[in-house]
């Protein structure tokens, strides 16, 4: 009986699952973030790490078929390389978007917005995939829990600097940092999900006018970004996933004006599914 793995891997964490050719699940892990352009070594570790624990006694990990749906595998040259560092019987690294839409839909035709420590959006009709954002903090990830986190910092050293308005939510976010010095050294160094872990704190100060205005924006960029996938003709339902997902749902849903679905599985189902498919769907 063939072994497959599924990968989750993202900023903020990597989950595997094993799972038999009978559809039972024999083990699951976790372990540390798992981006293979931000620190690809640190994702191959915590990959392995994964795999292991969710392996236990039930084999070895040359004998697993894996699919890995990786923040970063996306960008062919960052999925090679991490492919051919894997001792696994064959491996498929994708992009985690790719993953994540095909545990949420389940086979059904839809847009997902996988909102998260980034942000990413597909479409699939009849089988075929279409994405688009998910190119990283540096150059993207708008709507994400590390975009908010970062541009209300950048919001708060506006505000220090007097270019706007002090609103109480900024001034509590550089004290608690311990100033303006301390959140640029912060920000020099910090990781998406370091950024992201900020983001949270917004969200519990919906009355503060900084915290709106950045909220409208990043509402925004989620609409252009769902609007931009839906078709000319007859228009998809929505399904939203990610730690922001149920939040930016509840904010757009009526706005959408098309059904919400609600996700049928994980990113790490969604793995899994194409591990035993062998391959991309």
């Amino acid at each position: 009986m063939r072994i497959f793995l599924g990968i989750d891997g993202g900023g903020s964490g990597c989950r595997a699952v094993i799972g038999d050719d009978a559809g039972h699940v024999i083990g699951r892990g976790e372990a540390g973030p798992a981006n293979i352009v931000s620190d690809p070594e640190g994702a191959c570790a915590n990959i392995l790490t994964a795999a292991r624990m969710a392996l236990g006694d039930a084999g070895k990990p040359e004998d697993l078929h894996a699919v890995l749906g990786l923040a970063g595998g996306n960008l062919a040259a960052a999925a090679q390389t991490l492919a051919a560092q894997l001792p696994f019987a064959s491996a498929r690294v994708l992009w985690d978007a790719q993953t994540a839409a095909e545990g949420a839909l389940a086979g059904r035709d839809g847009i997902v917005a996988a909102l998260g420590t980034g942000s990413v959006f597909a479409r699939r009709v009849k089988g075929d995939l279409r994405m688009t954002g998910g190119w990283g903090l540096a150059v993207g990830d708008e709507g994400s829990g590390a975009w908010l986190g970062r541009a209300m910092m950048s919001r708060a050293l506006w505000a220090h600097d007097g270019l706007i308005e002090m609103t109480p939510f900024l001034r509590d976010l550089l004290d608690d940092m311990g100033g303006a010095e301390a959140m640029a050294g912060f920000a020099a160094s910090a990781r998406p999900v370091d950024f992201a872990q900020h983001a949270r704190r917004m969200l519990e100060r919906p009355e503060d006018s900084a915290v709106q205005a950045l909220l409208a924006e990043a509402e925004a960029w989620v609409l252009r970004r769902i609007e931009h996938l839906q078709p000319e003709a007859a228009r998809l339902p929505v399904c939203f996933t990610g730690g922001l997902g149920p939040i930016f749902a509840a904010r757009l849903g009526d706005r959408l004006g098309v059904d919400l679905l609600e996700p049928r599985g994980t990113g790490l189902d969604g793995a899994l599914m194409l591990a035993r498919a062998g391959g991309v769907t």
